[in-house]
């Protein structure tokens, strides 16, 4: 294997002159067999020696280097702008950090996969076409433009993104826990939109302005969002129409109880009259008792009490009368053969101050009995009673009562 060019020939006779060596070194070239022609090696250690050349000195012998200090000081200290890494670059390891670079820039390329912990641009673009797994976890980025391709999951939290543009683009997640978006447009489906960081409710069929006023009645609509989708108003009355007021439609209305036959027993009891009555009407049809005494009306309170006592006024017919006294009488003789129909108003005077009046007829007699008076009772009115006045029964006939507030 040739080191060595010849290309000096020497005399026949075997003779060597020194001119002749100097000028067989002078001539002298290393042939790539010399490399070739070695055994090859699979795989280089960062200790193996390579030489190398001063090319500030072209007469100085090579150097020896490792290949450790080669790349170290070579990509150290060089800059390099068109290098093409087409293998995996791993940076880190289990036990420390390997800084690749705390100013790098890189002005065209795309990074398909991988975690940059710490991106900022001024003033570049970053783009996808195809990517879908780009992960940017941190940093600050100006101006992220995407036109076809997607940005699966977009972190940052601590980071401002000025701008974010995507026309055709599909942003799947975007997380913002403590950043800024300053101006944000776009197209929702829907009642609601966004544009230049303005929100903006979609309109309905309402004119804005006020509806109704003392003389006029709002009549609104309301979709099911809870918007008013209508608004007009009407007049109205201050007059009810005829008829359209009805004692059922009162707050305290008229009330009539349920009538009970008066066949039995010695007093017939109408309880619950509630509080806000004013005016209370006992009412009697053919009401009969089995003894000879006058049938008398009495109030009560408290739940149970009645007032047997303190009745002042007068009952009387054209000849005869008689003086109340523990209730309002309902006639001024009695007799067992008697049914006696008519009845007794009772009014609310003062607190718990009634006055009434009556008018009584019975089937035996032409004369009309009335009744009139005036009694306190000791609490608030809520029950009245009508009872035989004796040991006797009630044998025929109806009551009832009916009041109003």
């Amino acid at each position: 294997m040739a080191m060595i060019d010849r290309n000096f020939t020497f005399a026949t006779n075997g003779t060597v002159t020194a001119n002749d060596l100097h000028n067989l070194i002078d001539s002298a070239t290393i042939y790539q067999d010399l490399i070739t022609g070695q055994q090859p090696i699979t795989s280089v250690g960062t200790n193996y020696e390579l030489l190398i050349a001063d090319g500030t000195n072209p007469n100085a012998a090579p150097n020896a280097v490792t290949v450790y200090d080669l790349f170290d000081d070579a990509l150290t200290a060089g800059t390099y702008t068109n290098a093409n890494i087409s293998a995996a670059l791993t940076y880190g390891t289990a036990t420390g950090t390997r800084l690749v670079s705390a100013n790098a820039t890189i002005t065209t390329g795309t990074i398909t996969t991988g975690v940059i912990p710490t991106l900022t641009s001024s003033t570049a673009t970053f783009g996808t076409t195809t990517s879908t797994a780009a992960t940017i976890t941190s940093g600050t980025v100006t101006n992220l433009a995407s036109t076809t391709g997607t940005i699966a999951t977009l972190n940052s939290t601590t980071g401002t993104i000025a701008t974010l543009n995507s026309t055709t683009g599909t942003i799947a997640t975007l997380n913002s826990t403590t950043g800024t978006i300053t101006n944000l447009s776009t197209t929702l489906a829907g009642d609601f939109t966004i544009s230049s960081g303005t929100g903006t409710l979609g309109t309905t069929a309402v004119t804005a302005g006020s509806y109704g006023s003392v003389s006029a009645i709002p009549f609104i609509t309301v979709d099911a969002k809870g918007r008013v989708t209508a608004a007009t108003t009407g007049t109205f009355s201050s007059t009810p129409a005829d008829g359209s007021i009805t004692p059922a439609k009162l707050s305290q209305p008229f009330t009539s109880a349920t009538a009970v036959a008066s066949t039995s027993s010695t007093a017939i009891v109408f309880t619950s009259i509630p509080s806000w009555a004013k005016r209370i009407t006992f009412m009697m049809g053919s009401v009969a008792i089995s003894t000879s005494d006058i049938p008398m009306i009495q109030l009560g309170y408290g739940g149970g009490t009645f007032t047997t006592s303190g009745y002042g006024g007068t009952a009387q017919d054209a000849t005869t009368s008689q003086q109340l006294s523990s209730g309002i009488l309902l006639g001024v003789d009695g007799n067992s053969g008697y049914q006696r129909s008519g009845f007794v108003t009772l009014s609310l005077l003062a607190t718990n101050n009634w006055t009434f009046t009556g008018i009584i007829g019975h089937t035996s007699d032409t004369r009309v009995p009335r009744v009139a008076g005036n009694v306190g009772i000791g609490g608030t009115l809520d029950r009245v009673r009508i009872t035989t006045n004796s040991a006797g029964t009630f044998t025929a006939g109806t009551v009832n009562i009916m009041y109003e507030g």
